[in-house]
């Protein structure tokens, strides 16, 4: 992985557990502690990251508020979609979220979420390096055409982040054809373990995919019965973020 790459993804750790000491984020990343040291200290410089020296933790930094806020402000999430997203997690007791899709990138621009629910946590690799195990990227790859996956997938691989990971080009394609004919997608424990998600596509006025409506929540919570309600939940705030985001 390269050393923008693990910077990144050191930062993510920190992001998604709300601070992290440099032991913690050396374990979920698997980084040698003097490498992770060393990039810590790289955000603490760039004011990406603060460090508590009395606590022994590292907290994100002042400057990720603007970017955040230039970021939402270039995406434009309505506040009809943050409340829907919101709904959506209330109601069906999982973390819920609202993805779109920048090129070939995977935005996660809005999550609600609880301590009960929490979010997912990324490993090593972002959703934007992993679309073939997350529930987000195999709407975009189902979106796309057959040609334009192949680049995608070229570029950027498929590669085993858990022993559920499809891997196979030609397994891959068959699953995403399903995707495409029932218009959702789920992947249960590829992306983390023990993780299940679903995401269902949300459109613009002209029909094309922008982004997704997601769930995450346990797997092995995720029966028959509960798999049912779950996409019932999604297909219903996806079609209402799709009319929204058609009528402005």
């Amino acid at each position: 992985m390269a050393t923008v790459e693990k910077t990144l993804a050191v930062l993510e750790v920190v992001a998604e557990r709300g601070g992290a000491s440099a032991k913690e984020v050396s374990e979920v990343l698997g980084f040698p502690l003097p490498t992770t040291y060393r990039l810590l200290q790289v955000l603490v410089g760039l004011d990406y990251l603060v460090h508590l020296r009395a606590e022994k933790r590292f907290e994100l930094g002042y400057k990720l508020d603007g970017l955040g806020v230039s970021l939402h402000r270039q995406v434009g999430i309505p506040p009809t979609v943050r409340q829907e997203i919101c709904r959506l997690h209330e109601s069906v007791g999982a973390a819920a979220y609202f993805a779109v899709y920048r090129g070939a990138d995977v935005v996660v621009a809005h999550v609600a979420d609880s301590p009960q629910h929490p979010r997912i946590t990324p490993m090593n690799f972002g959703f934007h390096e992993a679309a073939h195990a997350t529930a987000f990227g195999k709407i975009l790859l189902a979106g796309m055409s057959a040609q334009h996956a192949d680049e995608y997938l070229d570029a950027h691989g498929t590669t085993r982040l858990t022993p559920t990971t499809i891997t196979s080009r030609a397994a891959l394609a068959a699953h995403l054809a399903e995707v495409s004919r029932r218009g959702i997608a789920w992947e249960r424990g590829e992306f983390v373990p023990g993780a299940a998600c679903a995401a269902v596509a949300v459109h613009d006025p002209a029909g094309s995919v922008v982004g997704a409506v997601a769930i995450s929540t346990v797997d092995r919570d995720v029966n028959r019965r509960r798999a049912a309600e779950l996409e019932r939940a999604l297909r219903d705030s996806a079609n209402r973020v799709s009319r929204w985001l058609r009528t402005g």
